[in-house]
């Protein structure tokens, strides 16, 4: 459980099981919009993660109605002149949104994205950087920024194509459109929709599943399929015959041979 000092993060890091994190963004009096306090939390809980091998899996979930609405732009939320130029708007950026969506986008190991709420802006591009992405069902997720006449700056325009298409990110954009969950779910930019209360025990459930999946194969599928985004057919046959003499040799390999042969769960150790 939490301690009181994690309550008060903005951005709070937790241990829910043997292998698994959960990073929850917590501001729900203002639906989860990030500051800059909020945006360093993350980025160090992200790390966190990133740094201890005996996690496997994480969760990024927010609190209240609210996953996360983009940057809070409030005279309190902490940007101070940031917002004030073009040269500050880059600054800020640079260093908040963007550093988020590019940290949870290289991450090598699993993301599952638990979204509670709405998630809009540069909350919706924090969830399409992690790998999967569980909605509850009171869920709703777009990009309004062309109401006030801004841009799809902190990531939307490169993730949404691609998670949803051309055509329908461009009217998403264009039309500042919000969908419900479902609506989310048929469009393709969320993997699966559940009940509201049964968000955590899913989101927890998908994150284990990953968990007891071999980690080194995990992070070289990861690793692969990023990349094969990216890149020719023949790239990507290379990165394979890469990652497979990374893969192959490794004692979580012989161990899913070994207990394919004796008919038993694998046990794999991440070696």
């Amino acid at each position: 459980m939490p301690d009181n000092d994690s309550q008060q993060q903005q951005a709070r890091f937790e241990i829910v099981d043997e292998h698994v994190a959960r990073i929850v963004l917590n501001r729900p009096e203002r639906l989860g919009a990030y500051t800059p306090t909020m945006c360093e939390e993350l980025l160090d809980a992200i790390r966190r993660y990133r740094l201890d091998d005996n996690l496997r899996a994480l969760i990024l979930t927010g609190t209240g109605r609210g996953f996360c609405t983009g940057g809070d732009v409030s005279p309190d939320a902490g940007f101070g002149n940031d917002l004030a130029s073009q040269v500050g708007r880059a600054r800020e950026l640079r260093e908040h949104s963007h550093a988020i969506v590019t940290a949870l986008h290289k991450l090598d190991k699993p993301v599952v994205c638990a979204i509670n709420g709405i998630a809009v802006n540069g909350g919706l591009t924090f969830a399409l950087a992690c790998d999967l992405r569980i909605a509850a069902a009171s869920a709703r997720l777009g990009d309004t920024s062309g109401r006030a006449g801004l841009l799809p700056d902190e990531g939307g325009a490169w993730l949404l194509p691609r998670t949803m298409g051309y055509d329908k990110a461009y009217r998403m954009i264009a039309f500042s459109e919000i969908y419900d969950a479902r609506t989310a779910f048929d469009i393709g930019l969320v993997t699966e929709v559940v009940p509201d209360t049964e968000l955590e025990v899913r989101s927890r459930a998908v994150a284990r599943q990953l968990t007891e999946k071999a980690p080194l194969a995990l992070r070289a599928v990861k690793f692969m399929m990023r990349r094969a985004m990216e890149s020719s057919l023949e790239s990507s046959l290379g990165d394979a015959q890469q990652a497979v003499l990374w893969v192959g040799p490794s004692a979580d390999a012989t161990e899913g041979k070994t207990a394919f042969l004796e008919r038993r769960a694998p046990r794999f150790s991440g070696r």
